[in-house]
């Protein structure tokens, strides 16, 4: 028996390039009909989420720990039936009985102009933005097809002047046991700030009073925070790893040690609820046969810098300001580009009506769920140094 519906897909323009804040995102649903079709209705939306699992077991019980919050969410109707004045009508075509064959219709959204967090997905939880296609007929199950898209928050140093602040820190630590004398370390960068892709300048002036050979380690890496139910799990993992030079025992050495900031790894995320992404600059003096002195440095990594020429947002994607604002321009209407997608073949789908894209209902973008984790304290601020003190 032939299949009414045999495929439904979602494609966007620019498959591979990441996207913004305020940016538009244009694509097509493609939709394969075996025969005459008739539909409640057909949407297509746009939205951002982050959700948070894990599991714990005690004895014989086992704990789900689950969070999920919503960034933003905007739905368009393609065919929707609606009841006025006595009769039934689709928002945008005349008819919803579609007939058999492939039909494509065109969308366009604009990406609210708010403060979000980059995509990303860790051990526990993942922050995913996503275009999603929804079929539904009377005594049907709904048919559906996704395509996720890279987001990728927006920043610029000059905007924040908390991460423009020099961070310094000094270690003294006095050798026992197999090893004698002393060490001693401080260490500056320039800032707290860092592009994706940037050098990053450590200055350290190492003393070493000690009876042994002593060598500075160079780590950057990244923590990452899951909240759910008023509980925190915690997973970190190295970003990159230098060796400095050796220094002979009764020397003292100001050494400057230059590490590149990868560029593949996630922006610092603090403006989402349940999750949290930290990095963080640690140098540590290898002392044989001794518990290695070291010293922590907070680190926020900013997207890479936007095309030159462009002015930055007057906004933060990290925490350093208000959440974001539902009525910013944008957020509830789509414009429309009459004519940007040509049919495929005769007939593929019919021409678009006024007002084919209505905006969204007041309202649209839903509170956050009850029993949401709150963030902590300094969640909605720049890291401070006190914040660093704890486990790594």
């Amino acid at each position: 028996m032939l299949a009414t519906i045999k495929n439904i897909s979602v494609t966007y323009d620019g498959m591979g390039k990441t996207f913004s804040s305020g940016d538009f995102i244009s694509g097509r649903i493609t939709l394969e009909l075996g025969k005459d079709c008739k539909i409640d209705y057909l949407s297509i939306k746009a939205k951002g989420k982050s959700e948070v699992l894990w599991t714990e077991h005690h004895n014989n019980t086992t704990v789900t720990y689950h969070s999920k919050d919503k960034m933003f969410s905007i739905e368009q109707f393609i065919i929707r039936e609606q009841k006025a004045q006595g009769y039934e009508h689709a928002t945008r075509y005349d008819c919803n009985v579609v007939a058999p064959g492939t039909h494509v219709y065109p969308f366009t959204f604009q990406i609210p102009q708010q403060a979000m967090p980059s995509s990303f997905k860790g051990a526990w939880g993942k922050i995913l933005y996503t275009l999603e296609a929804k079929l539904s007929r009377s005594m049907r199950i709904s048919s559906k097809a996704r395509a996720e898209f890279p987001f990728v928050s927006k920043a610029d140093l000059g905007s924040i002047p908390e991460l423009m602040i020099p961070q310094h820190g000094t270690k003294d630590k006095k050798m026992k046991l197999f090893t004698s004398g002393k060490v001693g370390m401080d260490i500056h960068i320039e800032r707290m700030g860092y592009y994706l892709g940037e050098d990053l300048k450590v200055v350290a002036s190492i003393e070493n009073s000690s009876s042994r050979e002593i060598k500075p380690k160079y780590t950057l890496y990244q923590k990452d925070s899951f909240f759910a139910r008023g509980k925190r799990m915690v997973s970190t993992k190295d970003i990159l790893k230098e060796l400095g030079e050796p220094i002979p025992p009764s020397g003292k050495l100001k050494v400057t040690k230059v590490l590149q900031i990868p560029q593949h790894i996630v922006p610092s995320i603090f403006t989402c609820s349940n999750i949290k992404c930290e990095y963080r600059l640690k140098i540590v003096l290898d002392v044989p046969y001794a518990r290695d002195p070291e010293i922590k440095l907070p680190l926020v990594i900013l997207p890479a810098t936007q095309t030159p020429g462009l002015q930055p947002p007057p906004y933060s994607d990290f925490g350093f300001d208000s959440f974001g604002n539902a009525n910013q321009p944008g957020w509830n209407s789509t414009p429309q580009f009459p004519g940007a997608y040509p049919p495929t073949a005769p007939g593929a789908y019919p021409p678009t009506a006024p007002g084919a894209y209505p905006p969204t209902a007041p309202g649209a973008y839903p509170p956050m769920a009850p029993g949401a984790v709150a963030p902590p304290p300094a969640y909605g601020t720049y890291p401070s140094l006190s914040d660093f003190g704890g486990k790594r």
